[in-house]
């Protein structure tokens, strides 16, 4: 009994600290994560203070991570696709999240692992864990900037979408590499076993399409329990069962990746579901907009409660290596790649291009997948710190310029 009260004394306490960060956000006029950020620095500034202890803990925080927030986090954002414009830019969103993200992981791994030149402190295994997390884009800011510029469906589709698909393949990308390190490190060493590039693809696809079918089967069933009670009460209540029973069975049941399961079922309810859009479903947008909102805030206050100033007079030169990879393999992968998509879907404009690079912001889903790392691992704090570095350029640089962005590439 005495740990559920701390378990929910610990979601009061930040769901709390969520809305004080959204007050400080409109107070000062920034973005809703910022103030957040800002909301949860104060909050590990003050509470030591007045003697407080909220027990949220390192060691805690990748099952609250990875089983409570994703899964809403990865549903909310499935469901805002429209459809019909999804179907159109399916093609280019898959060569994006498939080619185009192991290239961006790659290449983040290969810079981070030889411009920190450490390898007994920052083996391979690390840098891999690091292209992995930093490989995920989340560019919420710039959807909203381009639908209030009225940028048009297939570009926001585009963007929305890549991104979607992108942050469920990294997520696989990660726990694949995560399961290395953790092997590598019950074995005693700092490197992980040689594994062939078949057998990691063959894996990776198996949890991948493994993912999809559940999600396709979680989906359907969705659509036949909400169509059959015809109430709007009861269809809310289905589809959060969905976004976290999707992902539990596809995880403990069928050893198969739960993210894609939670997106494939939203993205096949919502398809199934269009003509309730305003009967039963009219208020599943706002209801998913709100409880995307509150994991997001939450995740930003657990950032701005573990940061600290410890890692930017120690980590410094880590973080500025990280955000150099982060920001040249992102452009370097959508140049790459861009070409290619005439092949499979509508081809992509430069200028469109130029908005993927530089609109490819590191947010909720990198810090997410940073705070679910294990503390075990020798090298988690370096990770976090360079993760934590890339998210504040983002958000303080790439996010502030975006719209100027937009507006000088016309869109």
């Amino acid at each position: 009994m005495s740990d559920l009260v701390t378990i929910v004394g610990q979601g009061l306490y930040l769901a709390l600290a969520a809305v004080i960060g959204l007050g400080i956000a409109r107070i000062l006029r920034i973005d809703n994560t910022l103030g957040c950020l800002v909301a949860g620095v104060l909050a590990a500034l003050l509470l030591p203070v007045i003697e407080y202890d909220t027990g949220v803990r390192a060691t805690s925080l990748r099952d609250l991570v990875f089983f409570v927030i994703l899964p809403v986090l990865i549903f909310e954002s499935a469901w805002q696709l429209d459809p019909k414009a999804l179907k159109r830019w399916i093609g280019p969103i898959l060569l994006f999240s498939t080619l185009g993200l192991v290239v961006c992981a790659f290449l983040i791994a290969t810079i981070t692992y030889y411009g920190i030149g450490h390898p007994q402190g920052f083996p391979w295994t690390a840098a891999l864990l690091t292209g992995a997390i930093l490989a995920a884009t989340d560019p919420v800011s710039v959807v909203n900037l381009l639908r209030r510029a009225h940028s048009g469906k297939d570009l926001v589709t585009l963007v929305e979408g890549e991104s979607l698909f992108n942050d469920a393949a990294a997520v696989v990308f990660y726990s694949l590499m995560l399961g290395l390190a953790t092997y590598s490190l019950m074995e005693g060493g700092s490197e992980a076993p040689s594994l062939s590039a078949g057998s990691v693809a063959l894996y990776f696809c198996m949890i991948f399409f493994g993912g999809v079918a559940c999600g396709l089967v979680f989906g359907l069933v969705t659509s036949l329990v909400i169509l059959f009670l015809r109430s709007p009460s009861a269809a809310l209540m289905t589809l959060v069962i969905a976004a976290f029973g999707s992902f539990y069975l596809a995880e403990s049941v069928f050893k198969v990746s739960g993210i894609i399961s939670v997106m494939i079922c939203a993205i096949v309810a919502r398809s199934c579901l269009r003509k309730q859009s305003k009967t039963y479903l009219a208020d599943a947008e706002p209801t998913w907009e709100w409880l995307g909102l509150l994991f997001t805030a939450i995740i930003f206050v657990i950032m701005g409660l573990v940061i600290t100033f410890e890692m930017f007079t120690h980590q410094w030169l880590a973080m500025l290596i990280a955000t150099a990879a982060a920001l040249g393999s992102r452009a370097l992968s959508v140049v790459l790649v861009a070409p290619l998509t005439r092949f499979v879907g509508p081809p992509i404009p430069k200028s469109w291009r130029l908005l993927m690079s530089w609109g490819g912001l590191h947010s909720v889903i990198a810090v997410a997948l940073v705070l679910s790392l294990p503390v075990e691992l020798p090298y988690w704090w370096t990770i976090q710190s360079m993760v934590f570095g890339v998210v504040l350029f983002s958000l303080l640089v790439q996010g502030t310029t975006s719209a100027r962005l937009i507006r000088k590439l016309q869109l």
